[in-house]
């Protein structure tokens, strides 16, 4: 079973295999907060020097933005180092300004480490990279309050809707793939695979499933626990749909948080604890975290750079976006920002533990930022040139 968007692209691309250089999230300024607490309490850092490991600034946030997370990449702090993009960018830091960027903590990891070495270029311009999830990116950027969204799934037509009638155009564009996992307990020693249907026993809103054995009868007669993102989270949309069969559509009595460091701590310390997120999380967590092999209808296939690269780990593999918006993009600095998170998603994806494209198709979707192609691309089908020129 091959996951339709995937497919999809493959039309479009004509993919093939890549070699990763994969660092998982390096300790440094790419790691540049820590969160802690209870969901939704984040403690965390807001600016680090670039060979430091100690923060200048922490605070704890519990307002009712607490779900938002800014890293902050301040000027004066990074200039000082060297860039290995200089033969892409010249560093000659003329401009000024700031770029403002929310939404989904999947896609974080790539934009903040496109904002550290974009820093290294232009040390005048200010970067800020919010965590609010898909959703709530996307009430920022339809609110004017951002310059571009992340988003871990394709925009939904009432954002579509939202974004037309506040008069923002947007051109959308992908950036990597990610695969969907789903962990258990290091001390699972029995669900090492399943079936979407399995799943969709334990998840959907209407499960009555209450214990593994409910789920396959071979299991141990206790209760299991679901720990899940956040309704904002376009990972919680794409699971939702693809194994519920609609989005939203999930049991209320899983504990639910936007932050996927508090799924991981909630599922390695409960012996019947199951999560869903990022396969970047699970691979910076392999220590803590037990893989389930999931079985699309050819086969349990666990996931990996490989098996989301090639499609056979289906159908919990998407693409990833940002969506930049047109007269936030007029901006020299904007503008600046988003030409470099293209030359560099390559190998910046793979670096913090995503699936990049092969370069055919990122230099297709440059050309198209570059002409301003706007809308998306959600429900078309065709070849890359139809697409993207």
């Amino acid at each position: 079973m091959q996951a339709p968007w995937r497919k999809e692209l493959l039309d479009w691309g004509g993919l093939g295999t890549g070699v990763y250089d994969r660092r998982n999230f390096p300790v440094g300024p790419r790691e540049a907060f820590a969160r802690e607490g209870q969901p939704g309490e984040f403690h965390f850092c807001t600016t680090f020097a670039p060979d430091l490991h100690t923060p200048f600034t922490e605070r704890g946030d519990t307002s009712p933005m607490k779900n938002s997370i800014s890293i902050i990449l301040c000027a004066g702090l990074l200039a000082a180092c060297g860039s290995s993009t200089d033969d892409t960018v010249q560093a000659s830091g003329t401009l000024s300004g700031t770029v403002a960027i929310d939404g989904s903590s999947t896609v974080f990891p790539i934009t903040e480490a496109v904002a550290e070495e974009f820093r290294k270029v232009q040390p005048n311009v200010r970067v800020t990279v919010g965590v609010s999830g898909t959703g709530g990116g996307f009430k920022k950027f339809m609110a004017g309050e951002t310059d571009i969204s992340d988003a871990s799934r394709y925009i939904k037509q009432k954002e579509v809707d939202g974004c037309a009638a506040a008069g923002i155009e947007y051109v959308e564009i992908p950036v990597a793939y990610d695969g969907l996992a789903v962990v258990v307990s290091k001390g699972n020693l029995f669900a090492k695979s399943m079936t979407i249907a399995e799943l969709r026993k334990m998840w959907a809103a209407d499960a009555t499933a209450k214990t593994w054995k409910d789920i396959r009868s071979e299991w141990p007669d206790r209760a299991f626990h679901l720990y899940a993102p956040g309704q904002d989270s376009g990972t919680f949309d794409y699971f939702t749909e693809v194994v519920n069969g609609k989005s939203g559509n999930c049991r209320p009595d899983a504990t639910f948080s936007e932050d996927d460091n508090v799924l991981v701590r909630g599922v390695s310390g409960d012996p019947d604890g199951m999560a869903f997120f990022g396969l970047a999380y699970y691979v910076e967590n392999a220590d803590k975290l037990g893989i389930v092999a999931i079985d699309g209808g050819e086969g349990p296939v666990v996931p990996s750079m490989e098996t989301v690269e090639n499609a056979t780990y289906a159908p919990l593999s998407r693409p990833l976006f940002i969506y930049a918006g047109v007269t936030a993009a007029e901006r020299p600095e904007v503008d600046a920002f988003l030409t470099f998170y293209l030359e560099q998603a390559r190998t910046l994806a793979s670096e913090v533990g995503y699936v990049p494209f092969p370069q055919e198709l990122y230099s297709g979707i440059q050309a198209r930022y570059k002409q301003r192609v706007t809308g998306t691309l959600r429900d078309s089908k065709g070849t890359v040139q139809s697409l993207y020129q």
